[in-house]
């Protein structure tokens, strides 16, 4: 068992929110969870519940967290870089969602304490700095408002897909597959459209231009 003795309370949450994860999966988002986390690891309960004094939601902001930590060491680097933006996207949401099997319950109870209205703002947040980490790690380097749109887009998708996933029974869950993939593609065509859009004024056809030339023709 590693040594544990020494960790912030930061580093404490990302060690045992997938433990709590598990734990659950028949405690719900509990004290109980905590505790049964903890003596895994051989930290004081006591400590743990300190971590996590904020209650059900703080556990699962680091299970989210955690989540997120992972997919950055997977992803690390030029991991991405010979791959379209499509799949880059594609493999990140599918690694978050591997990281998630065997959880569903645990993921569906979660869900439910993220929806209250009081979680509300702290769920968006949550949700856009997964969809801002799965960006970065897909190379997205917009600065403008592209920025906060993609983001926003994609944390949309993400959230449907958690949803679709925690109740999926299919093989392989194929379902959640298909649904990511429609998903994606639709965010696809809508940034070739919006491209298209946006492009400098002087790559649209112009009449005004058209007409300017025909009445002083270059020479």
């Amino acid at each position: 068992m590693a040594d544990n003795s020494d960790l912030t309370l930061d580093e404490m949450r990302l060690v045992l929110a997938p433990a709590i994860a598990d734990a659950a999966v028949f405690d719900g988002w509990s004290t109980s969870a905590v505790t049964t986390a903890a003596q895994e690891h051989g930290i004081d309960p006591a400590v743990a519940a300190l971590a996590f004094a904020d209650g059900p939601i703080a556990i699962i902001a680091a299970w989210v967290a955690s989540i997120d930590a992972a997919m950055e060491q997977a992803f690390a680097g030029d991991a991405l870089s010979n791959q379209p933006i499509r799949e880059r996207i594609h493999r990140l949401v599918t690694f978050r969602l591997d990281m998630l099997t065997g959880r569903e319950e645990a993921l569906t109870r979660a869900l439910s304490i993220m929806a209250m209205p009081q979680n509300t703002s702290r769920t968006l947040r949550l949700g856009w700095a997964s969809a801002d980490a799965m960006w970065y790690l897909a190379g997205d380097k917009a600065t403008d408002y592209n920025h906060y749109t993609k983001r926003t887009i994609l944390a949309g998708i993400y959230a449907a897909t958690l949803a679709v996933f925690a109740h999926d029974k299919s093989e392989g869950k194929a379902e959640t597959q298909a649904f990511l993939g429609h998903r994606i593609d639709g965010v696809m065509r809508f940034e070739k459209a919006k491209a298209r859009l946006l492009r400098p004024s002087d790559e649209h056809f112009s009449m005004t231009r058209l007409l300017g030339r025909l009445r002083y023709p270059a020479v």
